[in-house]
């Protein structure tokens, strides 16, 4: 599968394709050779089972709260905050009252998310 963007054809988030992993989450992905950036939608309530993975993440709130569960303790978030989870750090999240969007950035690439 190609990435939808390319550096010298940019285009907006809401030309991306998106697909649904699981209800009430909607994903739109983009990646480079070691790189991806994933926009999230989530419904209000959705929650994330608590999962590790070996990519390295950073995750941007764009909009909405979201409660946090991170190595056994909680955080709530809420837009413009930043989270970095390490290499097989165990987290998950439950979004609050809200619609949720967030921005996941991941090395390397999540070739699970491509299949």
């Amino acid at each position: 599968m190609q990435s939808p963007v390319s550096a010298l054809a940019p285009i907006n988030w809401d030309q991306v394709p998106a697909s649904s992993p699981l209800p009430g989450i909607e994903r739109r992905m983009v990646w480079g050779d070691g790189l991806m950036v994933c926009r999230l939608r989530f419904d209000p309530h959705v929650v994330t089972a608590i999962h590790t993975h070996p990519h390295e993440q950073i995750t941007l709130v764009e909009r909405g709260r979201v409660k946090f569960f991170i190595a056994g303790e909680e955080r709530i978030v809420g837009p413009g905050d930043v989270l970095h989870f390490p290499s097989n750090l165990e987290h998950g999240a439950t979004m609050l009252d809200e619609e949720v969007v967030l921005v996941d950035i991941f090395t390397p690439i999540r070739e699970d998310f491509l299949s």
